[in-house]
């Protein structure tokens, strides 16, 4: 289907320009977690589900990284492929509904 294709690319690229601009959005800034933010709770979680500390490698430290220094080429890679994935979903459920209208 032509408009799942459209949708799908739409997804990928609009995925990757937006994830920078929702990590700062929630409190995952070049600058650090922002106070009182989304990814303040969600580091005091963190923090206090592993005794203390954030550990490496845990959500709150990706995401901490993605928003301090960018997205790498594979988290970029990831978000383009589930972006895609969403619009390819809405693209199709799309065409569903234009088939029941007829």
């Amino acid at each position: 289907c032509v408009l799942g294709m459209i949708l799908a690319i739409t997804g990928r690229i609009g995925a990757v320009a937006l994830a920078p601009v929702v990590l700062g959005a929630v409190g995952f800034t070049s600058a650090g977690i922002a106070a009182g933010s989304l990814a303040a709770g969600m580091m005091s979680s963190a923090a206090i589900a592993s005794g203390g500390g954030v550990a490496a490698g845990s959500l709150v430290a990706i995401l901490q990284s993605a928003g301090a220094a960018g997205l790498s080429a594979t988290a970029s890679a990831v978000v383009a492929s589930v972006g895609a994935g969403v619009g390819a979903a809405i693209g199709t459920l799309a065409g569903k509904v234009k088939q029941m209208d007829l």
